[in-house]
């Protein structure tokens, strides 16, 4: 018996001496750039001795436990930024924050062994980020920076037709993208009729598109992610930077309101072809006629340090576009005066803004907290007044007529982040959406001297739902080989006392097969529980948002997806190079019915929509080069979409409209000299698929008379037809020249250097000898464009 005890007691104490001998301690704290005091993300934290690191996340936050008894070596690096190193060894747990400078050239500073997370190295695929200064490089369209337009230039994404800054990612629509802006969800991202994109890059800190292997943290969408943060505004010293261009200006201003403490950043853009139209409208209507259209965003973001453990971030965003046309005059009529107005009105916009709290709450454990609301509403109005004066009595006849449509959310949600080793990194969290859906209100207003005045609201009134979330997450690396991500995620949606609830499993992982060679592999289940529906072809944003209901069942994919990635090294230049095939299933996807659409008020919309299935699979390839003097990508893709629902093509598979065979990209821009860059882009797509009719006859009713015959078209399938091919070259130079009071840059682009007629849409029409033949129509010729832009 003693000596059992004996043992228990050896046991006891060599368990207690290695525990002592293996105690830990934990390196935490922020990373963030020493000029605008910007926290940084994705910055590298690298220990060489013990090969394993971590990176900072979302909020430039990091935490690195190693052993206590060690000396550690922390190399820290950012793409862009001087790296340092530090050598250290301490028994208990460490706050440090690091600032890295700004560096031109990486090959200034010496540091063996620093580098960056590679993408082999990581477990997540599909996941791409640009560098904000690369999307500012590359050509603009008409001068305007468009984040949007940079993401159509990657592999598996598509844009909805020429100059459009919709995206179509991996066979998906345009709900099916989840587009963040400091969290908040943004419902129409575009501007002036789809050609330009609500982001102002000015303001923007970071890009990320995720268009598979869909890590637990996010849901609600099936086809991508793309998260776009803020700047947080410059906590040392007040700047900014703007821009004046052939349509449009814009200007940002950032600066300290309490030095390394309180900052802010606001930032603004208008267009102003409503302001150069109006004379020419004013003299061809006689002075009569005004109209016009313009777009604005306006971006403000406050950034409060309350201790080294708590800061707080209040942003908003208002963006709107609004066309108008007014005419108005006078005249006598048989001794009677009359005076008449008369507005059409057409405008959407969105507005969002988000409140959060960043806590570090144990040196592993960081949360953030968010309260966040968004909203996005489109509407058309008509107006019309008319007064007639008589020598006896006036007269008058006013009548409105407006159409709504939105949705709004207003939602909270707490995420963390744990990290208990180097070998885990946990993510979990809880959020409720509440909606509010306006699918459709027609609001008519009459009234008349001697009558009874009209005002009545027709439609559907507001449908409110409840979204719910819950998810855990853990990147683990087993091995020095595997590492992977697992995660669960729970979504629930109450609406008119229907619940639907759905787990999703998520995975994502990485082996190397050789040291510099990865196979990765995912799959990703996403349920989604609102709805987009839009008539194609009209050409404005009437984006009518609806959810799910017990006749509408939410959307549901699973995608899976294989790939080998591999980071090359030459002249000490890194290129990252990935291919990746992927396979997804979409089911209740909805659309119009046959002779459906977005104005009819008659019938509930649940009644004019039908649900359906989708698959996508293909393959893509990815080149890109993000430092040195030159940079850029390649991206090929080889991809089929096709569509399925019960009454439409006899209820056979037919190709989507965006379904694109190939699909190519080339992206380079190149620094001359320090004032001088040039940058350059190739694009190439398959042409869109289109419905086009293979017979006509006559048809005529039975005992009538061939002056009551009508033309009958035969359709043999949807979408069994192809536009020609769409390609496109844009180019574009900088001359850069530092003044006294900042730097200056002159911007020249030219969008479709050599002219090429891309097909917009087709029409049938008659040629000179009276034969029916179908017309392409194209769009944009050749654009050169213009800006100055400015920094201080």
């Amino acid at each position: 018996m003693l000596n059992k005890v004996s043992l228990v007691f050896i046991a006891v104490s060599l368990i207690f001496s290695f525990s002592v001998q293996a105690q830990k301690y934990t390196i935490s704290g922020y990373i963030s750039d020493e000029a605008t005091g910007e926290k940084l993300i994705g910055a590298s934290i690298y220990e060489p001795n013990l090969k394993t690191g971590t990176t900072t996340n979302l909020y430039g936050f990091f935490s690195f436990t190693v052993q206590s008894a060690d000396s550690v070596t922390i190399l820290i690096r950012y793409i862009g930024y001087k790296s340092q190193a530090i050598t250290m060894q301490s028994s208990k747990d460490v706050q440090l924050n690091f600032k890295l400078s700004p560096s031109i050239e990486l090959k200034t500073f010496e540091i063996v062994e620093v580098r960056e997370v590679k993408i082999e190295e990581k477990s997540q695929m599909s996941v791409i980020e640009i560098p904000i200064s690369q999307i500012k490089s590359i050509p603009a369209f008409l001068g305007e920076v468009d984040v949007l337009k940079s993401l159509q230039l990657l592999p598996g994404v598509q844009s909805g037709g020429e100059g459009a800054s919709g995206l179509y990612v991996r066979g998906g629509g345009p709900d099916q993208n989840l587009i963040l802006l400091d969290g908040a969800p943004v419902y129409n991202a575009s501007h002036l009729f789809g050609f330009f994109s609500v982001f102002n890059a000015d303001a923007i800190k970071n890009v990320q598109l995720t268009k598979g292997g869909f890590p637990a943290r996010y849901g609600g969408r099936l086809s991508s992610v793309i998260e776009i943060n803020l700047k947080e505004g410059n906590t040392q010293k007040f700047s900014g930077e703007g821009s004046v261009g052939i349509i449009a200006s814009r200007l940002t201003l950032e600066g300290p309101i309490i030095k390394d403490k309180t900052s802010f950043i606001i930032s603004a853009r208008r267009t102003y072809i409503d302001i150069l139209a109006r004379p020419i409208i004013n003299q061809a209507s006689d002075g009569n006629g005004t109209g016009g259209y313009y777009f604005y965003d306006l971006n403000a973001k406050i950034n409060h340090k309350i201790s080294e453990k708590d800061h707080v971030f209040l942003s908003f965003y208002s963006g709107d576009d609004r066309f108008y046309a007014k005419n108005k005059g006078e005249y006598t009529y048989d001794g009677n005066k009359n005076i008449y107005s008369d507005e059409f009105k057409i405008g959407w916009g969105n507005s969002t803004s988000t409140l959060r709290w960043n806590h570090i709450i144990t040196p592993k454990l960081f949360s953030n907290t968010s309260l966040i609301y968004s909203r996005f509403n489109f509407y058309t109005e008509i107006l019309s007044k008319s007064t007639e004066i008589t020598p006896n009595k006036t007269y008058t006849n006013d009548f409105a007529l407006k159409f709504l449509t939105g949705i709004e959310d207003i939602s909270g949600k707490i995420d963390f982040d744990y990290i208990p080793s180097t070998n885990h990194y946990i993510k979990f969290g809880v959020g409720n959406i509440n909606h509010a859906f306006n699918t459709g209100a027609i609001q008519y207003k009459s009234a008349s001297t001697g009558s009874t005045g009209v005002d009545t609201t027709l439609g559907t009134s507001k449908i409110y739902a409840n979204e719910l979330s819950a998810y855990i997450e853990d990147d683990y690396r087993i091995s020095a080989r595997l590492k992977a991500n697992f995660g669960m995620h729970y979504s629930g949606f109450s609406v008119k006392n229907n619940y639907y609830q759905s787990f999703q499993p998520r995975f994502s992982g990485r082996y190397f097969i050789t040291e510099n060679l990865a196979f990765k592999a995912s799959y990703a289940k996403m349920m989604q529980f609102i709805h987009l529906l839009a008539n194609a072809g009209i050409g404005l944003p009437t984006d009518l948002w609806v959810p799910s209901t017990d006749k509408i069942k939410p959307q549901v994919s699973d995608q899976v997806a294989a790939g080998f990635a591999r980071t090359l090294r030459h002249k000490d230049n890194d290129y990252e190079v990935s291919i990746e095939g992927y396979y997804k299933i979409m089911e209740n996807i909805i659309d119009y019915k046959g002779g459906a659409n977005f104005f009819n008020q008659s019938q509930n919309w649940e009644s004019q929509v039908e649900a359906g299935k989708g698959w996508s699979y293909g393959t893509e390839f990815f080149v890109q080069k993000k430092t040195g003097r030159t940079t850029g990508w390649i991206g090929y893709t080889l991809s089929w979409t096709e569509r399925q629902f019960p009454e439409i093509n006899f209820g056979e598979k037919f190709p989507y409209k965006y379904d694109r065979r190939h699909d190519i990209s080339f992206v380079l821009n190149y620094k001359i000299t320090d004032n001088i860059d040039v940058s350059g882009t190739w694009v190439y797509g398959t042409g869109n698929a289109i419905t086009l009719p293979i017979a006509r006859y006559i048809a005529m009713p039975e005992y009538s008379s061939y002056y009551y015959s009508s033309e009958i078209e035969h359709y043999e399938s949807r979408n069994g037809f192809r536009m020609r091919a769409y390609h496109r070259m844009d180019l574009g130079v900088n001359f850069r020249k530092v003044k006294k009071w900042g730097e200056r840059t002159i911007n020249v682009s030219v969008y479709n250097a050599y002219n090429r007629k891309n097909p917009y849409f087709y029409a049938f029409s008659n040629d000179e000898g009276g034969n029916r033949v179908i017309k392409q129509y194209s769009l944009f010729p050749i654009l050169p464009s213009i800006s100055y832009n400015f920094k201080f």
